[in-house]
């Protein structure tokens, strides 16, 4: 008798256990840039710890179009309970929709940052058969041949377009800007040489780079890429106003608890702690950073305000 109530017990806690697993919604994870790109890159190296962390399934979604703003505004629609988030980062964030006529979104006030996860500045690649290995030669043989000449990006008001657009500003080039969905196509075009120049990420170019397939000219940062010793800032190259910086970091849409987002955060920064990820970030060009929402919110802020006046003042418009 008591054999079978003992069974019986652990019959209904097994069924219990069982509905309740079936019942844990799983967490999406947006990607507003297709595989292979440097947010994608985040989101799939961030994806497996914060499963174990949060001990529920973590889905990677890919949702690529203008720049991240579909992504965006997906998330803009999304219930505000902690189970859809997306790999935000400086295009749609403070570009793109600076770009648009009429904005598709506030990047201020119509999401719940999370965290940071990441910063980095990027790497100027052009084909290797481009008889160029500098700034100021590529600037030179960008002039001679303005009727060719043009720079990739990974779509219309990615932070990709309008490092090729400041490039423009700053060196009186004139390259015709051609948007890709995304920067694995783009970069896919720059190694044929049917484009000449894409200021990307280095997780993205770093494997081209190192494959011989792309050159790299300048880099973006303050001090050089330790991937890229040898390859001057723009800086150096005599071009200080090319000083760019990106960011990637988690954020939810608008209307969050303080719980959920403070739940969200904890996990974020665990998986960010964790050798295997850090290592991973490295190896991508880009540095850990950890931050809090409210920092995060600053940093989005900040970024609004720095670069909203460079796109009025370059007429760059989204459609």
């Amino acid at each position: 008798m008591v054999r079978a109530w003992c069974l019986g017990a652990w019959v209904a806690m097994s069924f219990s256990a069982s509905v309740g697993a079936q019942n844990v919604k799983p967490i999406k994870l947006i990607v507003g840039f297709p595989p292979g790109g440097g947010i994608d890159i985040v989101a799939r190296t961030l994806q497996p710890a914060l499963q174990e962390i949060l001990n529920v399934p973590v889905v990677v979604e890919n949702k690529p179009g203008a720049g991240g703003v579909v992504a965006a505004q997906e998330l803009t629609r999304a219930a505000p309970d902690g189970t859809t988030v997306l790999i935000a980062n400086l295009g749609p964030f403070a570009l793109a929709p600076n770009m648009m006529a009429k904005k598709p979104y506030e990047p201020t006030v119509d999401f719940s940052p999370i965290g940071l996860t990441s910063t980095g500045a990027y790497i100027a690649v052009v084909p290797a058969t481009l008889p160029v290995t500098t700034l100021k030669e590529f600037v030179a043989w960008a002039k001679t041949n303005a009727a060719k000449a043009s720079f990739a990006s990974g779509g219309a008001g990615s932070i990709t377009h309008l490092n090729g657009e400041l490039l423009n500003a700053q060196a009186g080039t004139a390259l015709v800007h051609i948007p890709y969905k995304g920067s694995a196509p783009a970069i896919v075009d720059l190694i044929a040489g049917q484009t000449h120049l894409l200021v990307d990420s280095p997780s993205v170019v770093l494997p081209q780079i190192k494959a011989g397939k792309l050159k790299a000219i300048y880099v973006t940062g303050r001090e050089r890429d330790s991937n890229v010793p040898e390859v001057q800032t723009a800086r150096e190259s005599g071009y200080p106003g090319l000083e760019t910086a990106g960011w990637q970091g988690l954020v939810g849409p608008a209307g969050m608890s303080n719980e959920t987002i403070a739940r969200l955060n904890t996990a974020l920064r665990q998986a960010l702690q964790r050798p295997d990820v850090r290592a991973r970030f490295l190896t991508t060009g880009a540095t850990v950073r950890e931050s809090t929402p409210a920092e995060f919110a600053a940093q989005i802020k900040a970024d609004n305000d720095k670069w909203i006046p460079v796109i009025q003042a370059s007429g760059v418009k989204m459609e």
